[in-house]
């Protein structure tokens, strides 16, 4: 495959969020991984190496994103991740960053100009290079 645009990764159990991230990620020139699983979540992230990723907290169980960070730091997945949570401000007192590896955490529904600039900011601009 010949495509430079950069990776994101997206694991959500929820196909609306899915298919919405899709939109802007591709809208904006980004290349979606998808995953609705952790399990199929952790192999994309061996197998196609994406550039960031994007991971849902609250999946098949409270706080399956958590553990399946964990997971991919465990295995040597190095990529940013960053957790995306529909309880928001609560994410920060329940979970340590530094010690889960994360590099942020985004309130469900995602704010798309946030979320943009920080993929422009970690990872240039979209076409990739």
């Amino acid at each position: 495959m010949n495509d430079q645009r950069h990776a994101i990764l997206y694991v959500d159990d929820d196909p609306d969020f899915l298919d919405a991230m899709r939109l802007l990620l591709e809208g904006n020139g980004y290349r979606m991984i998808a995953a609705r699983t952790a399990e199929e979540g952790l192999r994309a992230a061996r197998e196609q190496h994406p550039d960031l990723i994007l991971v849902d907290l609250m999946m098949e169980e409270i706080d399956s994103g958590a553990s399946l960070v964990r997971r991919m730091r465990a295995v040597g997945v190095d990529a940013p991740v960053y957790l995306l949570s529909s309880i928001g401000d609560q994410v920060s007192a329940t979970l340590d960053a530094r010690e889960l590896g994360i590099a942020g955490v985004f309130q469900k529904p995602v704010d798309e100009k946030t979320l943009l600039e920080t993929l422009r900011a970690r990872l240039g601009p979209a076409g990739g290079g």
